[in-house]
């Protein structure tokens, strides 16, 4: 997602160098992570899976790792970083159930690491869930993805110490 928020401040800087997206006033906003489903379209005598791993906003920015899995075309698989650029209004928008559009960039991994534009539509269905489509041109096509997605919070594990066994009378 920070990939996606990198791409859209890019845009948004005209696309001359680094994108810097302003400080979030929301630090509660910061504390929760994105998780977004699994998907996949077909493809030309195959099909094509998006899995994005969990996305952590900072400074108005959704960032994570991803992955696409091109079955059976291998040669076509790819990881990166995503970033989408989510603002403090935005998220208040999503956050009172609002339809919202929303952008960012994804980067390959390696040397020659090329960046692609992105471009989705955030629709809640409650609180903390909803579904997310996501689209960006690959290979000469429009690759269109619809994940569910749902908010965690990023706070620490609290595991309790196990109870005593309660002794037996008989």
């Amino acid at each position: 997602m920070k990939l996606i928020l990198m791409l859209l401040g890019l845009l948004a800087a005209g696309g001359s160098g680094v994108a810097v997206a302003g400080t979030s006033t929301n630090a509660a906003a910061d504390s929760r992570i994105l998780m977004l489903e699994p998907c996949s379209m077909p493809v030309a005598a195959g099909k094509v899976t998006l899995t994005i791993g969990a996305l952590q906003r900072t400074n108005g920015v959704y960032a994570g790792d991803y992955k696409i899995k091109v079955f059976p075309y291998f040669l076509k698989n790819e990881k990166g970083r995503l970033a989408i650029v989510v603002s403090d209004a935005a998220l208040a928008g999503i956050n009172a159930g609002k339809v919202t559009a929303i952008s960012g960039t994804a980067t390959t991994n390696g040397k020659n690491g090329r960046s692609r534009h992105i471009e989705a539509t955030v629709t809640p269905a409650g609180c903390n869930r909803g579904q997310v489509k996501l689209w960006f041109p690959a290979g000469g096509r429009q690759m269109v993805f619809e994940p569910a997605y749902h908010i965690v919070e990023n706070g620490p594990v609290t595991i309790s110490a196990p109870r005593p066994a309660t002794p037996i009378h008989l």
